[in-house]
């Protein structure tokens, strides 16, 4: 098993690299971003800006968005760089509409084994 800061997206070219070169798919609370990367295994960074709300609603949506993906990463195809952007309609979300939401954005992205 990878270290945690191994299987994040971390580095400023790897995300211009993704948000230029990449494909992307959109829910009702989350777009994904995603690019093949050279690796064995995939990467992945959750990304709230400012159009989302102040840092409280921020903060909680990454968590929603994080805690979302930890349900269905297992079937995630390897080798991939993906961004998950919280749209500003993820405000007063629940966990299960962000989990559906990030699940079907990405099962449309074909992400999945």
């Amino acid at each position: 098993m990878r270290d945690h800061s191994e299987l994040t997206l971390r580095e400023q070219n790897d995300f211009n690299r993704v948000y230029n070169r990449g494909n992307s798919k959109g829910s009702k609370y989350v777009v994904v971003l995603y690019n093949k990367n050279k690796l064995g295994y995939s990467r992945v960074a959750f990304v709230a800006s400012k159009k989302v709300g102040n840092s409280v609603m921020r903060n909680r949506s990454r968590r929603l968005m994080r805690e979302a993906y930890r349900s269905f990463k297992d079937k995630i195809v390897p080798g991939y760089d993906i961004i998950f952007v919280a749209r500003n309609t993820i405000g007063d979300c629940k966990y299960d509409e962000v989990s559906r939401a990030m699940f079907g954005a990405t099962r449309a992205a074909g992400l999945f084994n």
